[in-house]
């Protein structure tokens, strides 16, 4: 669904205004601002293929219906299914053995998808970025879920239907093995119908507050009775005996409706699509407040979406080539979140990344644990990343990554996951004391060859300024590619000529306040 700048959001433009719009080349620092939004930051050759586009044209290169497969395989031992019966009939020890293998393979699937974050060119960055948007969106918890392999079943559920269709992925979520254990609906009987999904996917998922009645969540829950899960194999199942086949009422209409049908009447209100809408809006332009032309732009998005029957794809084209999305007032609106600071910095630093362990573990210290968002609303997002403790620790690891040569020059040759901590030298063993330091309460949980490979690992994520510096040698070009607005902390008070430069200039920009905000 092709939609032009300003039509797709109903604003007053004359003609002649929108394909001016429509030509006018980025520039790196409408590259930076649309990589960053839309994904995870961008490498330098993706800034420079970028900014000689026009903003059609990036949107639409984009959007272009890139793989949702990821590029590398979820790890095997995440992907295998243990039933409850299995674990029921372990031995104490081999119990407790299962647990301490599970925290394993729990920080395996977190390097995972940071990996595919890092990795991902900006049309999949996008997919990426969709990914944990639903993620936060349809919350599940791998803390109450205790099932690895569905977890990692829901996040490719979410990247198949990334920039598909709303309506679709609802369905497809109600019928997800982690949200029916999640929200107890696996649980829900004819006899006692558990409210917990039929509330969630009205307040959080579709609807939101003020839009239904008490009365509203009883009935939808006693249609979504039946719903259930096969314990051996993990799969999706329709029990049909635990079903209510009795008449109900959601919201004014009534019949023997089943899970589908009441979740197509919540599609069928108009408060969904602007539901939806609104929550697009605060993810990719800026947070919600009481500005009226904010509020009438949000309706018009949710026009698009509602009358191209919840296309995702044809509302994203809309949303990103709104004059909102690309107006100077809404730059640097956001902060960045704990993935943004760590998978935008390697990506924006043009950093390699042989093993994302030790980022997952970076992230999850910055207070955005993948897999596990704290509660049914995910993560509140926006100011509340920040905080005078989560401050210092973002600076702490811009620190550590721009540490610079000499830091990791005693780790060079134990890059390799294969080093074994007994074949350390004292430098190795030092660092690998001071872990919980970088990473978190982690060290406890984990042996020594597992310690040693969260440092290995880290010392092998290392900045190449001269890369970095060969592609942008002008100041402001760097800052450009950097920093949403301009630093706060002015670099030199005595005239260019004093101002940093090399990797120190990158350091001062990294630890400028504003390289904190999208």
């Amino acid at each position: 669904m092709a939609l032009p700048l300003g039509a797709s959001l109903g604003l007053a433009a004359p003609a002649w205004a929108a394909r001016r719009e429509n030509d006018a080349v980025l520039g790196e620092a409408g590259a930076r601002h649309l990589l960053a939004r839309t994904g995870f930051g961008g490498r330098p050759a993706d800034l420079a293929a970028y900014a000689g586009l026009t903003r059609v044209a990036a949107v639409d290169r984009l959007l272009a219906r890139p793989p949702t497969a990821p590029l590398h395989a979820p790890p095997a031992d995440a992907l295998e299914y243990v039933s409850p019966q299995r674990l029921k009939e372990m031995r104490e020890e081999d119990r407790k053995a299962f647990q301490q293998e599970r925290f394993r393979v729990g920080a395996e699937m977190r390097a995972w998808w940071l990996q595919e974050m890092i990795e991902a060119d900006p049309s999949r960055a996008l997919v990426e970025r969709m990914t944990l948007f639903w993620h936060n969106h349809f919350v599940s918890s791998d803390q109450k879920v205790h099932a690895h392999s569905f977890m990692v079943r829901q996040n490719l559920l979410f990247r198949e239907n990334a920039l598909g269709n709303f309506g679709d992925l609802l369905h497809a979520v109600g019928k997800d093995p982690a949200m029916l254990v999640y929200l107890d609906g696996a649980q829900s009987r004819r006899e006692s119908p558990n409210e917990n999904f039929a509330r969630e996917v009205m307040e959080l998922f579709t609807l939101g507050r003020g839009h239904y009645q008490e009365g509203d969540i009883r009935e939808a829950a006693r249609a979504f009775t039946g719903w259930s899960i096969e314990p051996q194999t993990g799969e999706f199942r329709w029990r049909p005996f635990f079903h209510d086949t009795g008449v109900k009422t959601v919201l004014g209409r009534s019949g023997n409706f089943d899970g589908d049908q009441v979740l197509d009447i919540l599609l069928a209100q108009p408060a969904c699509a602007e539901f939806i809408a609104a929550k697009l809006w605060q993810d990719f332009v800026a947070p919600s407040g009481d500005d009226p032309a904010q509020a009438r732009a949000i309706q018009r998005l949710a026009a698009v979406l509602r009358d191209s029957g919840y296309d995702l794809r044809a509302t994203l084209r809309a949303l990103l080539l709104s004059e909102a999305f690309w107006a100077p007032q809404n730059r640097g609106r956001l902060v960045k979140s704990p993935v943004d600071l760590v998978a935008g910095t390697v990506r924006t630093l043009d950093v390699t990344v042989p093993d994302a362990l030790p980022l997952a573990f970076i992230v999850r210290n910055l207070g955005q644990d993948l897999f596990a968002p704290p509660n049914v609303r995910g993560w509140p997002g926006g100011e509340a990343w920040i905080n005078s403790t989560s401050l210092l620790a973002r600076k702490a690891f811009l620190e550590r990554l721009l540490r610079g040569e000499d830091f990791v020059e005693p780790m060079r040759h134990f890059d390799g996951q294969q080093a074994r901590y007994d074949d350390a030298t004292p430098v190795m063993k030092r660092r690998t004391a001071q872990l919980r330091e970088a990473f978190g309460q982690v060290g406890g949980r984990m042996d020594g060859d597992a310690r040693f490979r969260l440092v290995a690992a880290w010392s092998a994520v290392r900045v190449d300024s001269s890369r970095l510096l060969d592609r942008f040698p002008d100041r402001r070009g760097l800052e450009a590619a950097l920093l949403a607005v301009p630093p706060v902390n002015p670099l030199a008070a005595g005239g260019m000529n004093d101002a940093p430069t090399g990797l120190a200039l990158i350091r001062a920009l990294a630890l400028d306040p504003a390289y904190q905000l999208l």
